[in-house]
C-alpha cells in the first residue's frame, strides 16, 4: 500500500517560505588527490531550498541523499577541491527539489594542517576553521551559482602603542645611564621593546561565480602573514625566541590586520571578477583589557583595486 505523501498536500496558510531545510549535519568529508593522500574535513552542513505557498512542506530526506551522493564523489576524487562542494551540492539540490527556485549550502569544517616550527622544525599540527558556502538560483537554461570560500586562523599580535612607550622609556633610561645617542637607536633597532600581546584570530573569506577559482591554502596564507607572528602548538627554546621576536619586530593593531589582509587579497585575487566580494574580519582578545578589540571590511574586488590602487 502507498503512503500518503503528506508533503505535497495543500497548507492550511499558503504563504512561501524563505528557507527549508536541515542544520547542523555532521559528516567525514574526504577529498581525494592525484598522487597524494586524501584530505580530511569533520564539517558540518546547513542545508536550505525555498518552498511555495502551495506545499506543506519539503523533502528534507533529499537533502542528506544529496549530500551522501556528492561527498561520495569527492572520495572518488569527482569532485577534486574542497572549494567545489558546496556549489555541486546547491545544484544538485535543484535537480531533486523541482518545486524550488533557490538552494542554499552552508559548511564549517575543522581542517587539521601539518607545519613545522621555524627553528627546530619540530612537527607539529594546526587546526584551521574553513567557512564554505553555495546559492544556486534556477534559471532558464542553467542555475546561476555564487559560492564562497573562506577560513578562520589563529595568530599572534603586539600593540605598537604600548611598544612606542616602552621605547620611549628604554630611551631615557639609557641615556641617564651615559649610553650614547648612536649607540641606543642601534640598540633599538635590533631588540624590539616589549608590549602587550593578544591572541588574533583573522577571517577571510571571498564570494565569486561558480567559475571561477580560489585557493583555499593562499587565503590561509594570507591570513597567517597579516598579524604580527604565526603561533605554534608546539615551541622549542629557539622557536619560542623567534616567535617573540617576530611579533614585536612587527607590531599590529587590529585595524593593521584587516588592511594588511586587503593588500594581500589584490596581490594575490586582482584578476577575480570585479563583483566578487572579500569579507575580511580580525578580532585581537586583549591581555591587559577585559574586551575584545575588532575591525571589518566588506567590499568587492573593483572596491578594494580602487582604494588600493598600485599599493601592492
Amino acid at each position: 500500500m502507498e503512503l500518503p505523501d503528506v508533503q505535497s498536500t495543500c497548507p492550511d496558510v499558503r504563504i512561501n517560505l524563505t528557507r527549508v531545510g536541515v542544520k547542523n549535519v555532521k559528516k567525514l568529508v574526504e577529498v581525494a588527490r592525484p598522487g597524494k593522500r586524501p584530505v580530511i574535513f569533520i564539517s558540518t552542513f546547513d542545508v536550505f531550498v525555498d518552498l511555495p505557498g502551495s506545499l506543506k512542506g519539503a523533502n528534507l530526506s533529499r537533502n542528506f541523499e544529496v549530500i551522501d551522493e556528492v561527498l561520495q564523489q569527492a572520495t572518488d576524487g569527482e569532485v577534486e577541491e574542497i572549494e567545489n562542494l558546496c556549489s555541486v551540492v546547491a545544484r544538485r539540490l535543484l535537480d531533486r527539489h523541482e518545486y524550488a527556485e533557490r538552494t542554499e549550502v552552508l559548511m564549517v569544517s575543522q581542517f587539521m594542517v601539518r607545519r613545522e616550527t621555524p627553528v627546530s622544525e619540530t612537527s607539529c599540527q594546526e587546526v584551521v576553521n574553513v567557512h564554505a558556502s553555495a546559492v544556486a538560483q534556477r534559471n532558464d537554461e542553467s542555475p546561476i551559482i555564487r559560492k564562497s570560500i573562506g577560513a578562520e586562523v589563529t595568530g599572534m599580535t603586539a600593540c605598537p602603542c604600548a611598544q612606542n612607550i616602552m621605547k620611549d622609556h628604554a630611551t631615557h633610561v639609557l641615556a641617564g645611564l651615559g649610553v650614547e645617542e648612536e649607540t641606543i637607536q642601534r640598540f633599538l633597532a635590533e631588540v624590539p621593546m616589549a608590549s602587550h600581546n593578544q591572541r588574533g584570530k583573522g577571517f577571510l573569506a571571498i564570494e565569486t561565480d561558480d567559475d571561477q577559482h580560489v585557493s583555499l591554502e593562499k587565503i590561509i596564507k594570507i591570513l597567517k602573514d597579516s598579524m604580527s607572528a604565526r603561533i605554534y602548538e608546539l615551541l622549542k627554546r629557539g622557536d619560542e625566541s623567534y616567535v617573540v621576536m617576530e611579533a614585536h619586530k612587527n607590531p599590529r593593531f587590529v585595524e593593521d590586520c584587516v588592511r594588511e589582509m586587503a593588500k594581500k587579497v589584490i596581490a594575490q585575487f586582482r584578476n577575480l571578477a570585479g563583483d566578487s566580494v572579500v569579507t575580511i574580519k580580525q578580532t585581537n582578545e586583549e591581555s591587559i583589557h577585559q574586551h575584545d578589540a575588532y575591525a571589518e571590511r566588506k567590499a568587492t574586488i573593483a572596491e578594494l583595486v580602487g582604494e588600493l590602487g598600485d599599493i601592492v
